[in-house]
């Protein structure tokens, strides 16, 4: 299944756009203009689509602000406190939405497809884990 796809399809029927203008780099707030109620279904979409459980928080990295301000006032490096909260994105990602906070919203596509591949991937391993 590709992931891409797959979030092209569902952002297209809930924000009624075409997926065609829809790429990794696509912000969702910024320039799909997606709202609470947006993400809320794109949330049950995706737990549908890929029988996988989503965090609001993390996916919609509704706490990147508070990891930040947490970051600094235990005098932490931002960048590593960072990614132990949000594993499923890179370092390069990480320090991409740090030099674009002042942008505004900064979930893109890309963190959507990250998300899901490192759900998918840890589900698999803790399965075969479990077993």
């Amino acid at each position: 299944m590709d992931i891409l796809e797959e979030i092209k399809k569902i952002l297209a029927e809930i924000l009624d756009i075409e997926n065609n203008i829809i790429t990794p780099e696509t912000y969702l707030i910024r320039e799909l203009g997606a709202e609470s109620i947006d993400l809320l279904e794109l949330a049950i979409a995706i737990n549908s689509v890929f029988n996988i459980d989503v965090n609001d928080d993390e996916i919609f990295l509704r706490k990147l602000r508070d990891y930040i301000t947490e970051a600094e006032q235990q005098n932490k490096n931002i960048l590593q406190y960072l990614a132990k909260k949000l594993p499923f994105l890179s370092r390069k990602r990480l320090e991409e939405i740090i030099a674009d906070l002042e942008g505004g919203p900064t979930l893109k596509v890309k963190d959507l497809i990250s998300y899901i591949d490192f759900q998918i991937n840890n589900f698999t391993v803790l399965s075969v884990v479990d077993v």
